[in-house]
Order: C-alpha cells, then structure tokens, then sequence
C-alpha cells in the first residue's frame, strides 16, 4: 500500500493505547490518533473515515462490539481486548483480526499486515458481480442487478432490480465490503442501497426506483446519505 495508514486507537485504558502508539511508531507510515471516551473517538471516525481502527471491546460507557456495527463502510478494525471470549464475536462483525492483551509487537504487525493486504485486495479488484451462497448453491448476482440489501438476523437479503432476492447467510458488513464504495450505500444499520437506484430521499427515508415502501434512514448514517446522495 502506497501512503500512510490513517488509523484510530479507542480505549478506555491510557496505558494500552500508549502500546498501540508506540507499536504504530515503530511498524512505520501508521497515523494514528488516540481517544480514552468511545463516543467522541466514533465521532472522529465518522468524520476522517480512517483506513484502521483499534478497538478495545470491555469499555464502561458503550461495547466495541456495538462500536463496530456503526463503522463506516469499507473501514477495516482489530479488536484488542484482555478478554479471549469476545474474539468469536468479534471475528462474526467481520473484524481484520483479534489481539489479545497484553500483545507482542510481533503479533501486533502480523495483523495491520493483513489489514494492509485486505486494503490492497480491495483497491485492485472492481468486481462487476457479487457471488454468495443461497443454501447450497453459489449464486452470481450482477452489482447493476442489485436494488437493496437487507439484515435479516443472521442472513442477508439482497433484492434484485430485475425481480426477487437471494437470501445467503452471513452478516451486512461482510457483504458490503465486497462492494464498490461509491456503488452502494449504507444507510441504516440493516439497509444498504445502490446509490443509482435512489429516486429521492430525506434525512429519514430513501425512496428507490421500483421499490413501493421508502427504506429508513438511521440517525446516526443520516449525515452520510446526505453527503453522498446530495451530489
């Protein structure tokens, strides 16, 4: 990857972020900003949309596991907890890798190498269709096909403009990084949407060609839909 990684520390301990700032130091071509209090850490993610986010999960005022779902779209994270049994959960929101404190710098460049590779893999690769399993079976869905994509539990619908949807098991965020950044759009913790689609919207609801009911807008991706949409 040419550049430097722009990346986010949040943790509600001085001294673990202190070792990742360091770490970062050492590794090289990493900025990086620190925040102890979650909440104004996720506002700052908002706004920059960094590549790398480290994220402590046992914080007093919120979860990184719920810090996580709210991610912007394409922005890659490493848990780094004292607790091993969050990393199956963590692993499940699609999390680049899991560091269980106290870690090694060893192991802490083996996992921005692969953040590192994850990035390059996405900047090189446009697919021109999205392939996902229903049941048994792989299915080959044309990205332009695509009208919305819904989370229904632990599996995702995707609705077809050309009639009907696929259901396949996994979760929103694991699908959604497989897509174009400027294609599709998150705008709601359980909706993603072809931005081509979009015949209107407001800070609360997206309507799209089509489609009879008007999709909700979350409050907190209404900034974005607004951005991006109002272009």
């Amino acid at each position: 990857m040419n550049g430097v990684l722009k990346c986010v520390a949040i943790d509600d301990e001085p001294m673990a972020l202190l070792v990742i700032e360091q770490f970062c130091k050492r590794k090289g071509g990493m900025e990086l900003t620190t925040f102890s209090e979650p909440h104004i850490g996720l506002k700052e993610i908002r706004r920059t949309n960094p590549d790398l986010v480290f994220l402590d999960i046992h914080m007093d005022s919120i979860s990184g596991l719920d810090i996580a779902g709210t991610l912007p779209e394409g922005c890659c994270f490493i848990f780094t907890t004292a607790y091993a049994e969050y990393a199956l959960e963590g692993f499940n929101l699609d999390a680049v890798d899991f560091l269980h404190k106290p870690f090694s710098y060893e192991r802490f460049e083996i996992a921005v190498e692969k953040v590192l590779r994850r990035i390059e893999f996405r900047r090189s690769s446009v697919p021109e269709c999205l392939v996902v399993k229903q049941e048994y079976s792989n299915v080959n869905i044309p990205l332009n096909d695509i009208l919305y994509i819904e989370a229904l539990g632990n599996y995702v619908k995707i609705v077809r403009s050309s009639g009907g949807h696929v259901l396949t098991r996994t979760n929103l965020k694991a699908i959604t990084d497989l897509l174009p950044d400027k294609t599709f759009l998150r705008i709601h913790r359980s909706y993603v949407v072809s931005v081509s689609s979009v015949v209107s919207f407001t800070r609360t609801k997206v309507e799209l060609n089509g489609v009879a009911e008007l999709l909700p807008v979350g409050a907190q991706y209404a900034g974005q839909v607004v951005e991006v949409l109002g272009k």
